[in-house]
């Protein structure tokens, strides 16, 4: 639990309470009970006879379901206070503010059917919290850009065999390529196996040169293309597992209890009381008597000074100098 200093501002103390609930295990068991609760009430109404009986009751109810939702995202969106642009780059937060606002609006209200599809978009929101569902839809939408590629291609394969196989069989095999759409639909369905064996027992009548049209096919659309687009899945779901431990661990920094640290007025007196012992000890050395001075005093003159006017050897004692003179 993160630790409120007594001098921080109400907003401050308002925002890291709340986040205490917002993380808090039981905050998550109850919005996802409340939104399973919530699509077991879109089931009870395709039952019509049960939503005529009880249409006041399901309105009702579904009025108490908006309104706890309300509640739960003005909760979160007081949990980040401090730091405004946090709740904003969260995604589910946007997707919550959406649904929940779509909710309000005049003509979405009216329109059943639209409706109908925001309330069970909130079904969505379970993903919020189960950490395995998470990952599987941030690894499939960071897969979109791969598989995207990869219908490119298999299109183009699709196309290209399509078009040799109208050509080769479309007088003699009319019903699977009479035309480019009817051989693409019948290759798209050879490429899941289903009717491998008939086609290729249809194709034998014909010539067994239909043998390596159809195992050529089939070895590059459904093993090549096919193994391709699984590896793509998968890198995309490693990275989404990273993805989501960095979250975690960034989560546990932010809610790791800090120090409390000084105020100000706390540091101001420390600096206080610092100046205070540093003037007295100025004032200590200051009435102190300097053992050089003491030393001169006590011998009654002033240190001896060099005359340095008659030259250079005018300070040095005479027996050195004898010494140090130039040889004779």
């Amino acid at each position: 639990m993160t630790v409120i200093a007594p001098s921080a501002p109400p907003r401050i103390r308002l925002s890291v309470r709340c986040r205490a609930v917002v993380d808090s295990p039981a905050f998550g068991a109850g919005v996802l009970a409340l939104i399973l609760c919530n699509a077991v009430l879109l089931g009870a109404e395709t039952y019509h006879g049960f939503a005529d009986t009880h249409r006041e009751l399901l309105a009702g109810a579904e009025n108490l379901f908006l309104s706890l939702f309300a509640v739960e995202l003005a909760v979160r969106a007081v949990a980040c206070a401090d730091r405004p642009k946090a709740f904003l780059r969260d995604p589910w937060n946007l997707f919550d503010l959406a649904v929940l606002l779509a909710a309000f609006l005049p003509l979405i209200r009216e329109n059943t059917s639209v409706l109908r599809l925001l309330r069970l978009s909130r079904v969505l929101r379970t993903a919020r919290f189960l950490p395995q569902l998470r990952v599987l839809l941030i690894a499939v939408g960071r897969a979109v850009p791969g598989t995207l590629s990869f219908l490119c291609v298999g299109a183009l394969v699709v196309y290209l065999y399509a078009m040799v196989g109208w050509m080769c069989f479309a007088g003699t095999d009319p019903v699977h390529f009479g035309s480019v759409g009817r051989a693409c639909l019948t290759l798209f369905l050879l490429t899941t196996m289903d009717g491998f064996a008939d086609a290729v027992r249809a194709g034998l009548e014909l010539s067994r040169l239909t043998l390596l049209y159809y195992a050529s096919y089939v070895l590059l659309a459904s093993f090549v293309l096919v193994n391709v687009l699984i590896g793509v899945v998968l890198g995309s779901l490693e990275e989404a597992r990273e993805q989501e431990r960095q979250a975690r661990l960034e989560l546990r920094r932010q809610s790791r209890p800090e120090p409390a640290g000084p105020t100000s007025a706390e540091l101001r007196a420390r600096l206080a009381e610092a100046r205070r012992a540093l003037d007295e000890v100025e004032a200590a050395l200051a009435r102190t008597p300097h053992p050089a001075r003491s030393e001169r005093s006590d011998r009654g003159g002033a240190p001896d000074v060099p005359d340095r006017s008659a030259g250079p050897d005018a300070a040095v004692p005479a027996g050195f100098r004898a010494v140090s003179g130039p040889p004779a």
